[in-house]
């Protein structure tokens, strides 16, 4: 039987870095925002609100939009959320037979996903370090970022529910250790 276990972070923590650490020891891993990116690429119309470049959902217009809008954003949600939850269920009944699969799940606990997966690994960092990653990885001003990161729950909210917490405040041999260890108590 496998072990489903969710990776989770907020904005701009590392999540990414988990996906690839644990991919590269050869464990399916799959990320909820690429499920959400097919989804988006689905859509003709988003309640009548231009987000389309050249007939593709622009992240960027679509991201200023929502994140300035809360009801729209609860709009999008209650739209994406149930057929990410698909997509989830779809992996775990295509890899039933692997020992361990994680799902990287940036809104796990705002979604309400938590009662999916057996162990949640809880990726923190200083929320100042994410909001330098956060606006240089996609080009956005600060008040931008701090919209992103405002939008989620908080760490110590997170943090309390988790299995596992890993601290992305210093180097990446000091991570991958973290890594390591967690990878070592969930296959026993």
């Amino acid at each position: 039987m496998v072990l489903k276990i969710a990776i989770v972070g907020n904005i701009a923590s590392g999540k990414s870095q988990a996906e690839l650490f644990f991919k590269d020891l050869g464990y399916p891993v799959y990320d909820t925002d690429d499920f959400s990116h097919q989804i988006l690429n689905e859509m003709t119309d988003f309640y009548g609100y231009d987000i389309f470049t050249q007939g593709k959902p622009d992240r960027k217009k679509l991201g200023k939009l929502i994140f300035s809008n809360p009801q729209l954003k609860q709009k999008l949600e209650e739209f994406i959320h149930p057929k990410v939850k698909n997509k989830i269920v779809e992996v775990f009944e295509k890899h039933k037979n692997e020992k361990l699969i994680f799902v990287s799940v940036p809104l796990l606990y705002e979604a309400g996903f938590e009662g999916l997966f057996d162990k949640v690994i809880f990726i923190s960092a200083n929320e100042n370090i994410r909001l330098k990653r956060l606006m240089k990885r996609n080009n956005l001003t600060e008040e931008e970022a701090i919209l992103r990161i405002k939008a989620q729950v908080s760490e110590d909210i997170k943090i309390k529910k988790a299995d596992y917490t890993i601290f992305n405040n210093e180097s990446m041999d000091y991570y991958n250790k973290q890594l390591s260890a967690i990878l070592n108590k969930l296959k026993t």
